[in-house]
């Protein structure tokens, strides 16, 4: 039985798990997207939006907290310097999943993920979206109050 079981272990030991999902932490960080299966990346995402969520108040302890997780000083100090000014008012959701599709040797479903706040490209799609729907609409024209003159009692 599989009661309470939440994490998906990804075929692999939880030491193998543990370096699989840092390194990719990692890559995401440095890079702020990455291209991998989806399972991986539906792990990455319970794995780092805590140490996302972490990283907004910059004190040592929290640094040493991080860098326990992702045992890499520079993908920390992109985390604690970058990344945290840019999601400071954004309370969750601080990455993105985009599906690919099948992945041609194996067929594996394919996704990318991506830091929502560092996609150039996306936000100026939507920003242009918005600009589009700016026009004022029209307003439908009031029906005539009875036009006999009649008392609508």
């Amino acid at each position: 039985m599989r009661h309470r079981v939440t994490d998906n272990h990804l075929g692999r030991t939880v030491n193998h798990r543990a370096s699989l999902l840092a390194n990719l932490s990692n890559a995401l960080l440095i890079h702020k997207r990455i291209r991998t299966t989806l399972p991986k990346a539906k792990a990455l995402r319970k794995y780092i939006e805590p140490l996302i969520t972490k990283s907004k108040s910059d004190t040592v302890h929290s640094r040493r907290t991080v860098f326990s997780y992702l045992q890499n000083k520079y993908a920390v100090k992109e985390l604690f310097t970058q990344i945290a000014p840019e999601i400071m008012e954004r309370p969750g959701g601080y990455t993105r999943i985009l599906k690919l599709g099948p992945r041609q040797g194996d067929a594996a479903e394919m996704a990318l993920i991506e830091l929502v706040d560092f996609n150039e490209f996306y936000d100026a799609k939507l920003g242009a979206s918005k600009q589009r729907s700016a026009k004022p609409r029209r307003r439908r024209k009031k029906k005539a109050a009875n036009p006999a003159g009649e008392s609508a009692q």
